[in-house]
């Protein structure tokens, strides 16, 4: 696989995760879950920032031929997003007196050398 240096989907999508994750750690956010699944879908992190409780989907694209990281976040994966963050505030009930949104931490370029961004408010329930 040319560019993937022998790495499948999946672990990359870990690295993203564990990178996105430990840039939000050094940003003083406190992890609250890790992929948190349910029948509509999975929230890769969840977060609290002082007093809001973060649903965040990471994306990575090494390159942009075909879309950004951003641009791969349709309406129907927001959507799942936010039915599964319901699912998660009904099962954690001491989260869901705390206010909420939806981040997006994007990484992009070669894993050696990738850029962070992370959106805050990327899209609202």
């Amino acid at each position: 696989m040319p560019g993937s240096k022998g790495k499948n989907s999946y672990q990359r999508g870990r690295w993203a995760e564990q990178t996105a994750l430990e840039y939000l750690l050094r940003e003083k956010l406190k992890l609250l879950e890790r992929n948190f699944r349910s029948v509509f879908g999975e929230i890769d992190l969840i977060m609290q920032d002082k007093n809001i409780i973060c649903f965040i989907e990471v994306r990575y694209r090494s390159d942009n031929h075909f879309h950004t990281a951003l641009e791969s976040i349709n309406k129907n994966k927001c959507e799942r997003i936010i039915v599964t963050s319901q699912q998660y505030l009904t099962q954690n009930r001491t989260a869901s007196h705390l206010d909420c949104r939806f981040d997006v931490v994007v990484l992009s370029g070669p894993q050696e050398n990738s850029t962070i961004k992370w959106i805050k408010n990327a899209f609202q329930a």
